[in-house]
């Protein structure tokens, strides 16, 4: 199998480093903190959208490899984290993909300009990996609806201005049926509120969100249609982002490894030797599959083996770089204050967030069942 780029993807990939070399500069230097203007950066350039399956929207257009090329060099380029992915790779290619042509008119362009930012609103207390569970309602008001109930680890809600909401339409429905996909403004005051979710980390990334009675401008596929477009949205999940997130797993192993030899640990230990070098393997049988898989829409099963996958091997990274340190990982960093007690450094925040890395997203547990189910042709999991 040949996972080589051609000629039009080197020099596609020349392009994009000196892009990001002329770009990550003043405020967008490389590990800056996230905002909406170096979105509106990248807006400006055309360069959110480009693995869209449209144009038109102020967005380049690029094959599946380029968009393996941009993803691969923006991560090594360790420019800012991206606080407008949710809209550009999951609201977007929905709307593409489900939405009418008005809403595509809406919102695209407004992503691709990196001037609106989404949030999801799927999760709820007692509805996340079972999404049929979501009791969250939708009323009808004459051509619109009144969204109430709450949704739980709703990444960048505090930032958003959008969230598309996966709410119960149908009164007395349960499980797939009765649910329509929405989208709401988040700007209503005393209909929404967003509340942060510190983790043990000491970050709160996570928000829970209260609706009360909110209004939604527009239903996407249709009243009623809300699993299946939910469900089109998760496949989304995985592709090219998976690459994306394999480079950031890359530098954190090297950061472990450079760590191991500079402090010996791995000279006198030969059990420790041979997990850092399984990491590195199971890091690149990784990357294999995500190629192999990708743009594939003929294994149910891909998204899946893709999460389990590359979940356990971060937790597992987590933990490696905790023994690599030893007891000095139990530390905090020199500069401690009382201002600021609980500081910790990138390892130590990527060994407790880890811990949710088999969670979020769909827990270990129903990626099995899915693989189980619709791959293997097992029995179903009574209910």
């Amino acid at each position: 199998m040949d996972f080589s780029f051609g000629d039009e993807d080197d020099a596609f990939r020349s392009e994009v480093r000196e892009w990001l070399k002329a770009h990550l500069v003043g405020d967008f230097t490389a590990g800056a903190t996230p905002h909406r203007r170096w979105e509106q950066e990248l807006g400006t350039a055309g360069w959110i959208g480009i693995g869209w399956h449209a144009d038109g929207f102020g967005n380049r257009r690029a094959t599946l490899t380029q968009q393996v090329v941009w993803a691969e060099e923006y991560a090594r380029s360790r420019a800012p984290a991206r606080v407008g992915h949710i809209g550009e790779n999951l609201l977007a290619p929905t709307l593409i993909a489900y939405g009418s042509e008005e809403q595509q008119q809406r919102f695209l362009p407004a992503v691709a300009r990196g001037e609106e930012l989404w949030c999801q609103g799927y999760s709820e207390p007692g509805a996340g990996s079972d999404l049929a569970a979501v009791r969250t309602t939708a009323e009808k008001d004459g051509d619109s609806h009144r969204v109430t109930g709450q949704k739980i680890w709703t990444s960048l809600a505090q930032d958003a201005d959008w969230c598309f909401v996966l709410a119960r339409t149908e009164q007395g429905s349960r499980r797939h049926h009765g649910l329509s996909f929405l989208l709401v403004p988040m700007d209503q005051p005393g209909r929404i509120d967003v509340r942060p979710i510190r983790q043990m980390s000491g970050t709160a990334e996570f928000n829970e969100v209260f609706f009360d009675g909110a209004h939604a401008e527009g239903v996407v596929g249709g009243e009623g249609n809300g699993w299946q477009v939910a469900m089109g949205l998760l496949a989304l999940e995985r592709g090219v982002s998976t690459l994306v997130q394999q480079i950031g797993f890359a530098q954190e192993l090297e950061e472990v490894v450079r760590e191991a030899v500079t402090t010996g640990a791995a000279s006198g230990d030969p059990v420790l030797r041979d997990r850092l070098v399984r990491q590195w393997a199971e890091l690149r049988t990784m990357r294999w599959n995500a190629l192999r898989t990708l743009g594939s829409t003929r294994d149910p099963g891909a998204p899946s083996v893709a999460k389990l996958l590359w979940g356990g091997w971060h937790q597992r990274l987590g933990e490696l770089s905790m023994q690599v340190r030893g007891a000095g990982a139990a530390v905090g960093p020199y500069d401690w204050s009382p201002a600021n007690p609980y500081e910790l450094d990138a390892q130590q925040r990527q060994f407790l967030f880890s811990r949710a890395d088999t969670i979020y997203g769909g827990s270990d547990e129903i990626q099995r069942n899915i693989i189980a189910e619709r791959v293997l042709g097992l029995p179903r999991e009574p209910r």
